[in-house]
């Protein structure tokens, strides 16, 4: 056991909080505490995992592993106790949390309000379940707490005293937020509602929390808060700017709600780190982000889980105490590097089966890490509950209904066969999405195979097939998939147009056969054509991807082209315009393309990937340079990343920072021939290792002779 770098530490969830939204509140003097938090320890951005949903971040970042690992893959699960659907809980997680770890080695551990975390578990102190602060009756009658709500029992009337109900949240609490709450006419508008209970929840954690940090002693205390998503969720669309579609009579309204939420989390942290004292280190985090700008959607997906797509790929990190540095920006960081993280402050070993890692680059000086296989191969008490403990059947319900009301899950069945096969379909498919974020897209493959087979009617499931079709070399199976798609849609479109027009010169017959102006009639014809459904772009961006594999730019540009005309805000779309380009030699043409990319969102790591390619083209090896550890700062696992930094620092002339780039990327995709190529190079420059030359050049040699006795491509370098 190495030396421990922390007395205690205390870990703080804000799902959904995201820069983007902090900067210009921070610059206004509105956040003032995370402003002082940040000036006296790092941040930085923490990217995500996907399938972007809350049950399987923050169980991934309370145990260092995928969900493939822990075992949490959507919203809800069979319940093989009682029949029908129940949601995820505590026992549904395989491997042992962060809490689980502590608990075994002896240290005073709390945990509230943590997603998945009913029942409570009976760990080394208090556990406070996420079903703790959900109102399930009126303010006049008995609310009671289910059963496994707080561990240990014998605190549980204490907590029930804790908690605050929808119908407390006051005139004088609700001011702030919403100036001008009294012009809401309640029966129709719901959003009074929803904001009391929204804040009335986050306040009981809250109430819990603060109890736990005056009445008992601690060693590792998690608190997790659902309030920045949820009033996200709630009030996103009428967040400034004002978007389009929504009343103007509304926006001013609700306007400052979203604000309202962050600066409430800014006081709610004050409280936390005064109580947790100075000797303490402390973490605060997001799963991911919210879009709050112009990549806020247009629609919600009518899908299971489709308000995720208003989720952005990146969350946030803050971590201050002794040993830690000051007023540091950090790069890189990964939610899966949150529990190795801790573990090394605590002077714990990381397991080898954990997908994170250690974030050296927040300490003064660099921790001692050491490793063992997995935690889950140590015994001894957890505190962890067997995996066929029963939950309540209400209390899975009450649950279950507030995921409705958010639309993560659609209404239940009340068919439970088909609530099950509805549950275990999204589980597979939520699944499969994690394969395809962990590279493992063999895996995810047999899925969807599955997937189509049993829903041959959900274009969704075929979409994905084609992607890792495309992903494992099945171009041919992939461009069929397409194919077809894109015609079915043709003809679906059609046959909506026909409708739309058969509907049109009826209601014209119906209003007398009054003639119209060919212009008239002509802007009518336009009308109807565009109430028609819209064709799938991403059908065509595919397609296109899989020319350019193919080497056809001519009809990959043609592909990609056709689907910006449908959608130019499509995800990923500039980018392989871009390197369309590029592989044609238009370099002009493909920084426009990485720009727009960039324009539509600034934190893509691909985006500022290629500008570094167009630069080196350029000969700019200095901006190349800076474009390249931005995007290796956004998304630490980008091998091109490290190898196109490591093309520009050699240039500049910096032989020792190049090496260390494209030792990186050789070890992230160790088939990289250029990067061998590179380092054997270097290496063998005056000052440098023959040695390591001779070995990577004999690695190229190898690679090199493999790659063409299986008449595989020479590997290009955009």
């Amino acid at each position: 056991m190495s030396k421990p770098l922390a007395k205690k530490v205390l870990l703080i969830g804000w799902d959904a909080a995201d820069w983007k939204i902090i900067h210009p509140l921070l610059d206004q003097g509105l956040m003032p505490t995370l402003n002082d938090f940040i000036n006296e320890g790092v941040m930085g951005n923490l990217a995500t995992l996907r399938p972007i949903l809350s049950p399987m971040l923050w169980n991934s970042i309370a145990t260092g592993m995928r969900p493939d690992k822990h075992g949490i893959h959507g919203f809800m699960e069979p319940d093989t106790q009682n029949g029908g659907v129940r949601p995820v809980t505590s026992t549904s997680r395989k491997v042992k949390a962060i809490w689980n770890i502590l608990t075994q080695r002896g240290y005073k551990t709390h945990v509230l309000g943590w997603f998945a975390g009913h029942p409570a578990e009976p760990i080394n102190g208090i556990s406070v379940s996420d079903l703790y602060p959900y109102a399930t009756a009126p303010i006049d009658k008995e609310w009671p707490m289910p059963p496994g709500t707080v561990h240990p029992e014998n605190l549980r009337d204490t907590f029930a005293r804790l908690r605050m109900h929808p119908t407390e949240v006051s005139e004088a609490a609700i001011l702030p937020w919403i100036p001008r709450a009294a012009e809401i006419d309640q029966e129709k508008d719901k959003g009074l509602q929803s904001f009391a209970k929204i804040l009335s929840e986050n306040c009981s954690i809250h109430n819990a929390a603060t109890w736990i940090l005056q009445n008992e002693p601690w060693d590792f205390m998690a608190v997790y808060y659902n309030g920045i998503d949820h009033f996200c969720h709630g009030f996103m669309h009428f967040h400034p700017p004002r978007m389009e579609g929504i009343p103007e009579e509304k926006f001013e309204i609700y306007k400052d709600v979203v604000n309202g939420a962050y600066r409430f989390h800014d006081m709610m942290l004050d409280t936390l780190l005064q109580l947790a004292g100075p000797d303490a280190t402390v973490l605060l985090v997001s799963d991911h982000g919210f879009h709050s700008d112009h990549l806020r959607p247009r629609g919600i997906p009518k899908e299971p889980a489709g308000p995720a797509v208003q989720h952005r790929p990146f969350g946030i990190f803050c971590m201050k105490g002794n040993n830690i540095k000051k007023d540091e920006r950090i790069y890189g960081a990964t939610l899966l590097d949150v529990t190795p993280t801790i573990l090394s402050l605590f002077g714990l070993p990381v397991g080898e089966d954990m997908d994170g890692r250690v974030l050296v680059q927040s300490f003064e000086e660099p921790p001692q890490i050491e490793r063992i296989p997995s935690w889950e191969q140590v015994a001894g008490e957890c505190g962890m509950h067997p995996a066929d403990m029963r939950m309540d059947p209400a209390a899975a319900q009450a649950v279950l209904q507030q995921f409705v009301a958010l639309g993560y899950v659609q209404p239940l069945s009340e068919d439970q066969t088909k609530a099950v096969a509805s549950a275990v379909r999204e589980q597979k498919y939520n699944l499969a999405r994690a394969y395809i974020d962990a590279r493992r897209h063999t895996d995810a493959v047999a899925l969807f195979e599955e997937l189509v087979e049993e829903s041959p009617d959900q274009v969704r499931f075929q979409q994905n097939l084609a992607h890792c079709y495309l992903s494992v070399g099945r171009r041919a199976e992939a461009k069929a998939i397409l194919e077809k798609l894109i015609t079915d849609d043709a003809e679906r479109r059609e046959k909506q147009f026909q409708e739309a027009k058969a509907k049109h010169e009826a209601e014209a017959e119906e209003s007398g056969g009054r003639t119209k102006s060919h212009l008239t009639e002509q802007t009518s014809m336009q009308q109807i054509a565009g109430q028609a459904a819209r064709p799938h772009p991403w059908a065509d961006l595919l397609m296109g991807i899989i020319q350019f594999e193919e080497g056809d730019m001519d009809a990959a540009l043609a592909s990609l082209l056709k689907a910006e005309q449908a959608d130019p805000r499509l995800p990923d779309l500039h980018l392989r315009i871009g390197q369309a380009y590029l592989r044609q030699r238009r370099t002009a043409d493909a920084e426009r393309a990485f720009l727009k990319a960039l324009d539509i969102d600034g934190d893509s790591p691909e985006a500022h990937l290629g500008l570094a390619i167009v630069r080196l083209r350029q000969r700019r090896n200095e901006d190349a340079a800076s474009e390249a550890l931005l995007a290796v700062g956004l998304q630490h696992f980008l091998p091109m990343g490290h190898f196109y930094l490591g093309v520009a620092l050699a240039r500049l002339g910096h032989r020792e920072r190049s090496v260390l780039a494209f030792e990186t990327a050789a070890s992230m995709l160790p088939g990289l021939l250029a990067a061998h190529r590179w380092l054997a190079a270097l290496y063998v420059q005056p000052g440098g290792d023959p040695e390591k030359s001779a070995r990577h050049r004999s690695i190229y040699l190898q690679l090199a002779r493999r790659r063409q006795e299986h008449a595989k491509p020479r590997e290009t370098v955009l």
